[in-house]
């Protein structure tokens, strides 16, 4: 194969539905064909949501779901060569990778910015995000109980990934504890 290059993150599109399957053929397709220096992570991006009783229209008590944040895409962290834009793209249940504008062009990379927040979503924090973050900045909490509550960061431990945002409840500054994976940049 070509010589390596940087891995970046790809949107892989398959059919509504069929993710897990796609996942699942492009990860026996690593395997077979041995490319691990090439795929490094498969993501579909799920969430647990609650199952709704359908008579009270109210959520089950202790029942949960997966539900697909992204129908229809998969995303793909890998070094795009032309061998391995030809077997991504030729992987049962794949319909093609976001970013390519057909005509043999190589799709385009979704951008660091971009693909923090699904991320973190799904817990995958690695060091470099936190160079993005300091003190002072303004952040939106994205999920956990205080989902959409926006403030200001006190202190940010890398270690951990506690944050402590200050946030206003009640018309009082109030700080907040929540973890790195639950707070992006406004």
């Amino acid at each position: 194969m070509a010589e390596l290059g940087e891995k970046h993150w790809y949107i892989v599109n398959t059919y509504s539905q069929h993710e897990k399957k796609v996942a699942e053929n492009l990860r026996r397709r690593i395997e077979t064909l041995q490319l691990q220096d090439y795929i490094f992570n498969i993501l579909v991006a799920e969430h647990e949501v609650p199952v709704i009783d359908k008579e009270t229209g109210l959520p089950k008590p202790g029942e949960t779901k997966m539900k697909n944040l992204y129908p229809g895409y998969i995303f793909v962290e890998m070094i795009m060569t032309d061998k391995i834009w030809y077997y991504v793209r030729n992987t049962p249940g794949v319909t093609g990778i976001t970013g390519s504008a057909g005509g043999g062009q190589k799709p385009t990379p979704v951008s660091r910015e971009e693909m923090e927040p699904v991320l973190k979503r799904m817990n995958m924090i690695d060091s470099s995000m936190y160079e993005n973050y300091n003190v002072g900045d303004r952040v939106k909490v994205i999920r956990g109980p205080l989902e959409g509550t926006e403030g200001t960061i006190l202190s940010i431990d890398k270690s951990t990934g506690a944050c402590r945002v200050e946030t206003v409840f009640f018309g009082r500054a109030t700080p907040i504890d929540v973890d790195f994976s639950e707070i992006d940049r406004i």
